[in-house]
């Protein structure tokens, strides 16, 4: 496994510095924004995917540091009812596939998307219960009117761009946000579509990491490294569905932070030792959102942590056995 780091948290550094900043604490790979809702601060697709020269330059900066591009993100809804909404992250999402191949990067993250709950929308509609009958019937018009048609065509062109792997993050809000809403989309549409494995986003659901793990066996593209603290008080009273601002952390039923500041270290090494039983020993990126710590703080002590529970060597031959 490859310690990696989600590059929208250097913002405010450029890519220089940023590659620098990694390197120094001995991380080899950034996973790069260039489009969507990771912005362009360091990359932009739709730019670079025509511009032959500033690639180049990409490349270079990416050398000369050392440093590897563990993928692209362009996390977005290309099936939102906002059509214009919709135009910009689809130009983004086909920029980046375009671009994967170009730098002969494997694997582009981002999301499945969530339409509007019928054709009159003119916001997307998150469904989440089968009754009363509308939402079943919104939920039917979403995946096999919009989101199932989208992908099975948006699959083969994102591969004939020179796409492997499309890792779409199972986070609530979009249509995908659990294993059973990924399954069911990588079985309509082909298994270039896998997950981005992105426990903060599950545990508050109730998720079992290592059961979510061995139920997606096979189907694992990419992995964020990010930890979520429940508080129970705040669970008990009004359970963990939250939509309160995230700065308010005392009063949040949940709150992303720092690794190991949610699950144990022992949870976590259960974790990635499911990983590799199911096959996986890709790159571990690390999304920093942590409220509670600065960008120096949280990405040096989540490097620190994930060095000492991941795997980056392969198996000892059972000499034993």
């Amino acid at each position: 496994m490859k310690i990696s780091v989600v590059s929208s948290v250097f913002g405010q550094m450029s890519l220089r510095e940023s590659l620098a900043f990694l390197k120094s604490r001995g991380v080899g790979q950034l996973e790069l924004g260039v489009g969507g809702y990771p912005g362009k601060a360091h990359a932009d697709a739709q730019v670079l995917a025509k511009d032959a020269d500033k690639r180049k330059a990409l490349a270079d900066t990416f050398g000369e540091a050392g440093m590897a591009i563990s993928a692209l993100a362009v996390h977005g809804n290309s099936v939102t009812p906002d059509k214009k909404a919709a135009a910009a992250f689809e130009a983004d999402f086909r920029a980046a596939a375009t671009l994967c191949g170009q730098l002969g990067v494997e694997t582009l993250v981002t999301f499945s998307g969530c339409p509007g709950s019928d054709r009159d929308a003119k916001r997307p509609a998150w469904v989440t219960c089968s009754w009363p009958p509308e939402h079943a019937d919104a939920l039917a018009y979403q995946w096999e009117e919009v989101l199932i048609p989208y992908w099975r065509d948006a699959c083969p062109r994102a591969s004939d761009a020179g796409v492997g792997k499309i890792a779409l993050e199972m986070h609530p809000g979009f249509c995908v946000y659990n294993p059973s809403t990924l399954l069911r989309l990588r079985a309509a549409a082909g298994p270039l579509i896998g997950a981005n494995l992105d426990p903060s986003h599950l545990i508050w659901q109730g998720m079992d990491i290592v059961e979510v793990i061995r139920e997606l066996k096979g189907a694992i593209h990419y992995f964020h490294a990010k930890d979520t603290a429940l508080d129970p008080r705040n669970v008990r009273v009004n359970g963990v569905l939250d939509n309160g601002h995230y700065a308010d952390v005392g009063g949040r039923a949940w709150t992303f932070r720092t690794m190991g500041y949610g699950l144990s270290e022992l949870e976590w090494k259960r974790i990635f030792s499911a990983l590799r039983v199911a096959g996986y020993d890709g790159t571990v990126s690390i999304e920093h959102e942590d409220p509670l710590m600065s960008v120096t703080e949280g990405l040096t002590k989540a490097i620190e942590f994930v060095k000492g529970v991941i795997f980056v060597e392969s198996p000892l031959e059972m000499f034993w056995a």
